[in-house]
């Protein structure tokens, strides 16, 4: 006499059973936004980590909504919409995909040398990005200098010792934020003044708003 399952048993059955796909046909175009436009659409095939790397950007390590837009097929990232066929992922599979990527860990301490981005933020609760300085620019030299601007800018912050923030999977690197006071505000503004080149000096006129200096130190390939 043959077995009835029920569908629940049946469901149950094959989420248990359900595997990530390897790889995933993608399709991706421009996203334009406010009208209509027709733009070519490219096709690539990516690894599922590759995938997930990309939506972490977007998301960060939040499981409901990484598993949401699996399913859905759709992201916008960095300006194009990557479009595939949605899956669904249970629990303990998706807790073991993203567990090959790193988390925040407040315990790993400031390294000036890692750093190699300065995001200068306005004062407030509702901070924003007024000035962002690359370890290249940073480092340009005035002449007759022996120390550059960014040289110094660290110095400062090491002394400090910023506070860890966050992990951005975007930047995949450590956060660490400066809280600037009127002690240190007044030394990069003279580091500003003596050490940095024209067009930089010119950019650093915003240090009187500038409430903190976001440090963004990227983690080593492979670091958790």
């Amino acid at each position: 006499m043959p077995v009835l399952i029920s569908t629940f048993e049946s469901c149950s059955a094959y989420a248990r059973v359900v595997t990530l796909p390897e790889s995933i046909p993608v399709r991706y175009t421009e996203e334009d936004a406010g009208y209509v436009t027709v733009r070519p659409i490219v096709k690539q095939t990516f690894r599922l980590d590759e995938l997930l790397d990309m939506i972490l950007s977007v998301t960060g390590k939040d499981a409901a909504r990484i598993r949401q837009i699996l399913h859905s097929g759709t992201v916008v990232y960095h300006f194009y919409r990557y479009s595939w066929a949605g899956f669904d992922a249970n629990d303990a599979e998706l807790s073991a995909a993203l567990a090959r990527f790193p988390d925040a860990d407040p315990s790993r301490p400031f390294d000036a040398d890692k750093c190699t981005l300065a995001i200068f933020e306005s004062a407030g609760a509702h901070s924003k990005h007024l000035l962002e300085l690359d370890r290249a620019a940073g480092l340009k030299r005035r002449m007759f200098r022996g120390q550059s601007f960014w040289k110094r800018l660290l110095e400062i912050a090491a002394d400090v010792k910023p506070a860890y923030q966050t992990y951005s999977y975007a930047h995949r690197a450590d956060f660490y934020r400066l809280d600037l006071n009127g002690e240190n505000v007044l030394l990069i503004a003279e580091a500003a003044k003596r050490l940095a080149p024209g067009n930089l000096r010119y950019s650093l006129r915003v240090l009187p708003v500038i409430g903190n200096i976001v440090f963004v130190c990227p983690r080593q390939v492979g670091t958790k």
